[in-house]
């Protein structure tokens, strides 16, 4: 990269070099940027036959993910953005960028560590000599799928420059506001061990992503299916994962997924799990209303997926750790209990009754 700019390039920034000039200023047609094409510009607006091509596709590398590519999907078709927190080597950085191909979308891949700056991610004006004028360079945000990699090791002022992007889908640099790319999907992933040297993401920061999820170990049938693939093919990488959908495919699936009928009990289901959150005594801060929001739009896509255009209680319950277990503060108590916030949940789901059978969950319409 050109260092006679004035600017700190940062190393760990991996841009997928297509859509990047030499000198580090952007290409014009900056599409798809890490993602093999796909086989047929066909669009495909239904949600489930979505889904299940980006599962079938990802899933030649990974093995008992499912969980997570739903959440992924569901968060992409919903403006979401998703946080996968887990210990080191269990593919969490593998699911995103196999995901990010799959899904056609230019992708940038941003390693946090405390030296990278806020101008590293969003971009800065550079002066070039030869013209004697500020030229804007755009940072990595700008790309439809963004993985920021191990986000607790970069300092919250990095951190928080991603609040705008992730909440607005736009960055302000010296003063001018610039829209970024349509889809825009956050993906970051943190480690929970080894915490010297990281920087806990605050209330604020976690509250934007809509959904969190916790990558475990795996058992011990899949790492054996794991084994063979690799001893099969010692090269699988997520370079194997083949784009199925595009930006048009995404888009249109959107616009189906809002038009998914959501009952009034399931409604009432959603504010007596966040309500309960909210009134539980080892909660010092409960759900705020944009966890309501991602509730409501997770089982809307949740149900589009699985073939129905109406959200059940089931739709709420599975999402219930995924939308809450990254916003509930617990209080003193709480901790020195160790009581963990999967295990208050647990508890919520339990005392609060799901809508039956007798209610009516689709549309008049339908």
């Amino acid at each position: 990269m050109d260092e006679t700019d004035g600017t700190n390039e940062n190393r760990s920034i991996d841009r997928r070099a297509d859509g990047f000039t030499t000198d580090g200023t952007t290409k014009t047609n900056r599409s798809k940027v890490g993602a093999m094409p796909a086989k047929t510009d066909t669009e495909i607006t239904d949600p489930e036959r979505l889904y299940t091509c980006v599962h079938d596709s990802v899933s030649s590398i990974l093995v008992g993910n499912e969980e997570f590519v739903e959440g992924l999907t569901i968060a992409l078709l919903t403006r979401g953005h998703v946080l996968l927190e887990g210990v080191p080597g269990v593919a969490k950085t593998t699911i995103a960028n196999a995901f990010s191909r799959a899904i056609g979308l230019e992708y940038t891949r941003i390693q946090m560590t405390p030296d990278v700056l806020p101008a590293d991610i969003t971009g800065t004006h550079v002066y070039r000599e030869p013209t004697g004028e500020f030229e804007l360079r755009t940072g990595p945000i700008f790309s439809n799928v963004v993985v920021a990699d191990e986000i607790n090791r970069a300092t919250p002022k990095t951190q928080s420059a991603l609040l705008e992007a992730m909440q607005e889908e736009q960055v302000t640099i010296g003063g001018d506001t610039l829209a970024l790319p349509s889809p825009f999907f956050v993906i970051a992933t943190q480690n929970p061990i080894e915490m010297e040297g990281t920087f806990e993401l605050p209330q604020a920061q976690r509250d934007r992503f809509s959904l969190k999820y916790v990558v475990k170990l795996p058992n011990r049938q899949d790492e054996m299916t794991l084994l063979d693939r690799f001893d099969t093919d010692p090269n699988l990488g997520p370079k194997a994962v083949e784009s199925v959908v595009g930006p048009a495919s995404i888009l249109a699936a959107r616009e189906v997924v809002a038009d998914v009928h959501v009952a009034d009990p399931v409604k009432d289901y959603i504010l007596d799990i966040v309500h309960g959150t909210r009134d539980d005594s080892g909660v010092e801060h409960g759900g705020s209303p944009r966890a309501t929001l991602a509730f409501l739009n997770a089982g809307k896509a949740r149900a589009a997926i699985h073939g129905r255009n109406y959200v059940l209680p089931d739709d709420i319950k599975a999402l219930a750790k995924p939308v809450l277990i990254h916003r509930i503060v617990r209080n003193t108590d709480a901790r020195l209990n160790d009581q963990s916030a999967s295990a208050i949940l647990d508890g919520l789901l339990e005392s609060i009754p799901a809508p039956g059978a007798e209610v009516e969950f689709a549309s008049a319409d339908n």
